[in-house]
């Protein structure tokens, strides 16, 4: 796991180490800068060979004081400086006053307002530098600087721009006009206009932030790179206790818990999962998850369906058993059978009688079983109140951003609002919302998925940069990712454990498939993620 931070947090660890005393805010902006050409060079080596030219915009705070080392390291390096401030050097911060000085030890500083009107930049590097993860509103009067970043990042990829004669957009923590701690634009009344910057790659300091992995922080952002500035240890020292979510950070998932089994066991060691399925015509959904159940590791899985389907079911499985299941009264029946340890409902489900007592059968109880709920569960929940009242900590439910709106709409009505000022309300302020709420652990789907529990604990499984999959939007994943947590359940992971490593795995098997990808190919990807994980 890997940690992320919002902007407050940022500022706590920081000030956490200037009140230290071993190190001083000038030096971290001096780290910073040299972080940050660094990052240049390794991002584009060509540039090291001769001398370029940089066009640096500075901020009125902190971020434009890293933007001026940026131009002071790099005029000394050789190359042709053109700095431009949005503000006056003498309204800056103390430190980002004083490399503004030094910088003009050694070339202009002109006002920001001198960018209009020039035909195109002439340069072979633009860096961003104006705002950060400082910014709070909008910037209104930047939008036309916007669209041409836009135009010159030329579809995102950082192997543009200096390679074809465009320049390269770096910027400093983050492309301006979006804010650190969600990924969102904050946008203004000329719609024409684009609110926020893009870059061909952005600069974090210490630890990449919420924001570069939600909503539209990784289309802005290019390739984010996360330089140290020499701030490990200094997490949990003096000042955090005043940023409260600082207990709770936001973890972006990477590799997942162990999964190799024991030897020496049998099949009911490995837990017994039991998928519920829809009607005769509607059973493909729950074979999915029973099937991504199976591959991820469940000693047994059975399909639970009425007498309709069981003839469709039989001639499309083998290795998953059948149980015939009518109604609540069957299920209940099923369920004396101790071994079957984690439930699976919603994949096609119906939204019916039938469906509402099953979900009702499944929750409800003194000693109800880990349990998933998904798809049609979600929406019956969303009808019946009284049945959404009856999760539990060993419950798990994955919704889409429709499914999410239905369950929690006065949420999803925040998380929709406009960012008018920051910090914006998050996908992972809405989802540790819905988690408490709820009372057990929700997952978020989308490329930006968002897992929480009630306690406040929160991962974002992102697949954005190099794990980009967009072939995984496809009918019948989201069933396979709910069998995935079950399977995981069966075994006997805790439900944010369960849910996590399922996320994370769910978008290695799409990688490890390619485009083309439909939701029978996912499971089959796992043996060779695991064996290329040496799980």
């Amino acid at each position: 796991m890997t940690e992320l931070l919002t902007a407050a947090q940022m500022r706590a660890i920081e000030q956490a180490a200037i009140d230290s005393g071993d190190v001083t805010g000038l030096e971290l902006m001096e780290r910073a800068g040299r972080g940050v050409v660094e990052a240049i060079l390794e991002a584009w080596p060509e540039m090291a060979l001769t001398s370029q030219k940089a066009v640096v915009l500075c901020g009125p705070g902190n971020n434009g004081g890293d933007g001026f080392v940026v131009a002071r390291l790099l005029k000394h390096r050789g190359w042709e400086v053109e700095v431009f401030l949005y503000g006056e050097v003498e309204k800056l911060p103390p430190d980002a006053k004083a490399n503004a000085d030094r910088w003009l030890e050694m070339g202009t500083v002109e006002p920001f307002a001198q960018y209009q009107g020039r035909k195109g930049w002439s340069c072979d590097l633009v860096l961003d530098a104006l705002f950060g993860t400082g910014l709070t509103r909008n910037l209104m009067p930047l939008g036309g600087l916007f669209w041409e970043m836009e135009d010159m990042v030329d579809c995102f990829a950082i192997e543009t721009g200096h390679k074809r004669g465009r320049p390269a957009i770096v910027a400093v923590d983050f492309p301006s006009g979006i804010c650190s701690d969600s990924g969102e634009e904050y946008p203004h009344e000329e719609h024409w206009q684009r609110f926020s910057a893009m870059a061909h790659l952005t600069v974090s300091f210490h630890r990449a932030k919420c924001g570069h992995f939600l909503s539209e922080g990784p289309s802005r952002s290019g390739k984010v790179v996360t330089k140290s500035i020499g701030l490990d240890g200094f997490a949990n020292k003096g000042g955090l206790n005043s940023v409260p979510i600082i207990i709770q950070p936001v973890r972006l998932l990477t590799l997942p818990m162990p999964l190799k089994r024991p030897g020496n066991l049998h099949k009911f060691s490995h837990g017994h999962a039991l998928i519920l399925s829809g009607p005769a015509g509607r059973t493909g959904a729950a074979r999915l998850a029973a099937r991504g159940a199976l591959r991820i590791g469940a000693g047994v899985v059975s399909l639970a369906c009425p007498q309709e389907a069981m003839a469709e079911c039989a001639a499309q499985l083998t290795a998953i058993m059948l149980s015939k299941v009518e109604d609540a009264e069957a299920l209940h029946a099923v369920l004396q059978d101790p071994r079957i340890n984690a439930l699976c409902l919603g994949p096609a489900l119906g939204v019916d009688e039938r469906g509402r007592g099953l979900v009702e059968a499944a929750i409800g109880g003194a000693n109800p079983r880990p349990t998933i709920l998904d798809a049609d569960a979600l929406t019956i929940l969303a009808q019946n109140p009284e049945l959404f009242a009856k999760l539990h900590k060993n419950c798990v439910v994955t919704p889409h951003a429709g499914e999410f709106k239905r369950l929690f709409p006065d949420i999803m009505a925040k998380l929709e609002a406009p960012a008018t000022t920051g910090p914006a309300y998050s996908k992972v302020d809405a989802t540790r919302e819905a988690a408490a709420r709820a009372g057990c652990v929700v997952l978020f789907k989308g490329a930006d998925t968002v897992i929480a529990d009630e306690t406040g604990r929160a991962a974002i499984n992102s697949a954005h940069y190099e794990r980009a999959a967009p072939w995984l939007a496809t009918a019948g994943a989201g069933d396979v990712l709910a069998g995935f947590i079950t399977g995981l359940m069966a075994r006997g992971f805790a439900p944010m454990q369960a849910a996590e490593t399922a996320a994370w795995l769910h978008v290695e098997c799409a990688l490890k498939f390619g485009p083309g990808l439909i939701a029978e190919d996912i499971p089959e990807q796992l043996p060779a993620v695991f064996r290329d994980l040496e799980l």
